[in-house]
Order: structure tokens, then C-alpha cells, then sequence
């Protein structure tokens, strides 16, 4: 095999190239033909996307359906692991734009970060996984969210071998019956953070704190926008349609500045299974080439992701730079969290912010939030906890914003003037895109 050396400068050469908005030039093609035909054909079942929905072009120009409610959520276990305020952040937009969804039960972990460390799983072991949990979104009438972007992009990785592989389906399909269990494909994978962007403008509408004066770093995730890349939405208003506009498009929506950064499209560190065999090496690559760059060229109030691996490796790993001596000390939080944020989520008891290692108080600070209020008052929480005078802390807790719109400055964003509150939801539905 030949081996092929690129320069620094080849390399910012071939990242600045421009690709064509054109169908016809995406690697891979629209799978849904083939997906509706096997339908047809009385293979499998598709699942369609619920109404209402908001259309969003991809990379390539095919316009994908973001359903707005009647969603299933397929939680990330390192989310609820590592991050727990990044799921409630979810599940707490969800309740504040008054949306139905089901937090389901009976839900497993795509066993996605096996597949990739260690490659110890088979073909039909992994696909029979991903169609379980779509069988059960399937039997509940709700359509899959997936939070995680592993599962995002390992349940992408599968769809196309499903489609592609009679075996796989067959042997998929032995599996499957053994559990009562019907073989459904849903018409669109989707990616919370899809939903986010599409529901960008709803949110800006809501939000109670501004964020003109606040910088912010994006990292994209790998799994979300280099596997199935033709799949990742991309909008002209961002980037001028050259880089994936989720996550950027929300903190534009909300005011913030992105700030731009020579290593943008290189992976966090956590790689497809470095994090679990190369731990130093994750680190390492997560200060040098994100968080220093980062700090150095924009020097941000905060780093925004919408991975949980990502905000994992570039949140954990800065103890290991500032042990070092490197630039660190930025927070990395989700866009959900973020909304959630601008919003006026509580910092502890939805955002749960006590869980990120890096120091969090600063950005509290300039956006004008008293943590330490919040702070106590969580604090007792966990006090009547421990006496017994309730369970947890629960949604009555914590579905009452910290502030209000009627403490909201003049300002409204101006992303979100073309979002009037009489602006139904069935008006968007309807929207051509790009308008």
C-alpha cells in the first residue's frame, strides 16, 4: 500500500476545500429507497418520523425530518454515568417547551464502546441490540432519540449493513423473534443534539440570560459528523454550509460568539477506543491539540460539545495538563446544557454542575448566575435526603426556571425574531427549507 505524507500546510489546504452542496457527490447514498423498498417487500417495518417535525438539509443537500415530540429517548450510559446533567438538560428542555417524550425503562446500551475497544462482538450481536431497543420505541408508539453520539453512529454503521446484508437481517431476525419482537427500522436515525438545532430558535425565544458577552469554543463530534457524514445537518447560515452547523447554530441562536480555532475538526482525544486502551495518550492529545489551542487562539468562557465521550475527555483530562503546566481551565459543557443554561435551568439540580472537573464558577459568574445561592440551596436538598424527608430531588424541584422573563433584558435575540410565539408548530412543519 502506497503511503501518502502531507505537510501542515497540505493539510490546512485540503481542510479549507469546498464541497458541493450536490446529492450525486455524497459517498453514499440516500438509503431510504432501499430501506421503504425492503418495506414493500415485507422484510422489515419502517418507522415514520411523527408529526410535527422541522426538515433540515444534511451535508450533501437530502432533507432530513427532525421530529419535535412523541420521542423515545435512547440515553447514553456515559451520560448517565459520567455527566447526569447533561441527560436532565434534555429531559428538562422538553418539559420548559412543554413536549411529549418518553423516558423508557426497558432501554439497553448499544454496547457500542465494545464494539469499537475491543471487537469482541459479532455482526448480529450488535445489530440485534441496536433493533431491540428500536422494537421497544417501535411497541411504545414514540419515535428513537439517540443522546449518545457513539450510539448515533454505530446504530448508523448498522442500519447500512442491515439494509445492505440478507444474512445479517435474517440472523437478526432469529434473535428477534426468540423475543416477541418485530424487525423496525426507523425512517431517520436521529441525533438529540439534531433536535436541539431544530428547536435552536424555541429556545432563544425562552432564554432568560444573556450570553452576548460569552465566547465559546465548538467541538464537533467525530461520531456525529465524520461516521455516515452525509447524514450530519449542515445549514448555509453556518460556516457558510462548509462544517456541520449543529451545536454552532445553537450558540449563535443564543447570542454567544463562536469562536473559531485552527483544530476544529480534530477528534477530542477519545478516539474510537484510545480513551479505553491509551488513556495517556487521550489526554494528552485532548490538552495539546484541543484545550491549549483552544485557550491560545480564542480564549473562551467555555468549550460547547454534544458528545458524551467528548465532553468527558475534553472536561477530565485538563487536571492532567495543568499537572504539566499547559494552558488549561476552560468548562466543557453540552448544548444541552447550554440551553438549558441560557434558560435558567438550576445549576445543580438540572445541570449538575458539581459533576464537571474543570472550574465552572467563572462562566457563573460573567453570565451573571449566583452559584453560590444555588449551590446552598442544593445543599439542603441533600440534607432532607439524608434526614429522610424525601426521596430525591424530583421535577417539582426543579422544573421552575432560577429566573423568569420578566427579569430578561430588553434585549431579544435576533435569531429568534422570526419566531413569534403565534409561530405554530404546524406552520414550521410546513416551512420549505432554507427559509
Amino acid at each position: 500500500m502506497k503511503t501518502v505524507t502531507l505537510d501542515l500546510d497540505q493539510i490546512n489546504v485540503r481542510k479549507t476545500r469546498v464541497f458541493p452542496r450536490d446529492p450525486n457527490a455524497a459517498v453514499a447514498h440516500d438509503l431510504r429507497d432501499e430501506l421503504f423498498e425492503l418495506e414493500a417487500k415485507g422484510e422489515i417495518i419502517v418507522q415514520r418520523v411523527p408529526e410535527p417535525y422541522i426538515q433540515v438539509q444534511t451535508k450533501f443537500g437530502r432533507v432530513k425530518k427532525i421530529p419535535i415530540e412523541h420521542t423515545w429517548h435512547h440515553k447514553s450510559c456515559g451520560q448517565c454515568g459520567h455527566i447526569p446533567g447533561y441527560t436532565t438538560a434534555i429531559f428538562w428542555l422538553h418539559r420548559q417547551l412543554g413536549l411529549d417524550y418518553i423516558d423508557p425503562t426497558d432501554q439497553t446500551s448499544c454496547t457500542g464502546w465494545n464494539y469499537y475497544a475491543s471487537a469482541t462482538s459479532n455482526a448480529v450481536a450488535q445489530a440485534a441490540v441496536m433493533m431491540r431497543n428500536f422494537a421497544a420505541a417501535y411497541e411504545t408508539g414514540y419515535f428513537p432519540t439517540i443522546h449518545c453520539g457513539t450510539s448515533f453512529g454505530h446504530y448508523k454503521e448498522c442500519r447500512e449493513q442491515l439494509i445492505k446484508h440478507q444474512d445479517l437481517r435474517d440472523g437478526v431476525r432469529r434473535v428477534l423473534d426468540k423475543l416477541g419482537k418485530p424487525l423496525v427500522i426507523p425512517e431517520e436515525i436521529v441525533h438529540y443534539s439534531e433536535w436541539i438545532h431544530a428547536m435552536r430558535h424555541e429556545i432563544a425565544q425562552r432564554q432568560v440570560f444573556d450570553l452576548s458577552h460569552i465566547t465559546a469554543c465548538v467541538h464537533p463530534a467525530c461520531h456525529y459528523h465524520k461516521i455516515v457524514p452525509e447524514d450530519a445537518i449542515y445549514d448555509w447560515e453556518v460556516f457558510g454550509g462548509q462544517r456541520t452547523a449543529t451545536v454552532t447554530g445553537l450558540v449563535q441562536a443564543l447570542g454567544a460568539t463562536a469562536a473559531d480555532y485552527s483544530t476544529w475538526f480534530d477528534c477530542c482525544g477519545f478516539g474510537f477506543r484510545h480513551v479505553l486502551v491509551q488513556r495517556d495518550f487521550t489526554r494528552s492529545f485532548a490538552v495539546q491539540r484541543k484545550i491549549q489551542v483552544m485557550i491560545m487562539e480564542a480564549n473562551p468562557d467555555v468549550v460547547i460539545t454534544h458528545d458524551t465521550g467528548c465532553v468527558t475527555t475534553l472536561d477530565k483530562s485538563q487536571f492532567s495538563g495543568k499537572a504539566h503546566d499547559y494552558k488549561v481551565g476552560v468548562p466543557v459543557i453540552s448544548d444541552a446544557q447550554l440551553a438549558a443554561l441560557a434558560m435558567g435551568a438550576h445549576p445543580f439540580r438540572v445541570l449538575q454542575m458539581h459533576w464537571h472537573s474543570s472550574d465552572w464558577r467563572p462562566l457563573m459568574q460573567k453570565i451573571g448566575i449566583d452559584w453560590e445561592y444555588y449551590w446552598q440551596e442544593f445543599q439542603e436538598d441533600l440534607a432532607a435526603i439524608k434526614r429522610g424527608d424525601k426521596a430525591g430531588v424530583t421535577w417539582q424541584d426543579s422544573d421552575t426556571p432560577i429566573r423568569t422573563q420578566e427579569h430578561v433584558l430588553a434585549r431579544v435575540p435576533s435569531s429568534a425574531a422570526a419566531f413569534s410565539k403565534e409561530f405554530s408548530m404546524s406552520q414550521r412543519l410546513t416551512t420549505p427549507v432554507g427559509e
